[in-house]
């Protein structure tokens, strides 16, 4: 007659989980103490009470194409830039209307960069928060 083996049983692989987690508990550890938490004596400004204005120094472009500068409006980029001083023109801030379509955006840094401004930054909501 056959004999009948025995089956051995596997081991499950244990230490290879106690292995991943205590390196997820180590990341973690290190990952949760790169930044120091901030002293609960500060109080940081607010400024949710603050107007939304434009910065001074901001081309506002309207919904329909419309440019305003510090309170001016101005009849095309090329009359804008001009305008400007060699310093202002190295970097000019665009405020964009949030229903200003994207393609006139986009033609309308080009057609700075074209005049000459060096960088075109756009302003965003959160950021005037």
């Amino acid at each position: 007659m056959r004999r009948l083996e025995k089956a051995n049983p596997q081991r499950e692989p244990t230490i290879a989980l106690i292995n991943i987690v205590f390196l997820m508990l180590v990341f973690f550890m290190v990952a949760g103490t790169l930044s120091q938490p901030l002293d609960p004596v500060l109080k940081l400004v607010e400024t949710a009470d603050l107007e939304g204005k434009a910065p001074p120094n901001a081309l506002v472009v309207y919904p329909d194409g419309r440019l305003t500068y510090e309170g001016a409006e101005q009849s095309d980029v090329a009359a804008f830039v001009n305008g400007l001083s060699e310093e202002d023109r190295a970097v000019v801030r665009l405020l964009p209307d949030r229903e200003l379509p994207a393609n006139t955006l986009v033609s309308l840094t080009r057609d700075l960069r074209a005049a000459g401004v060096e960088r075109v930054m756009l302003a965003t909501e959160r950021a005037l928060q």
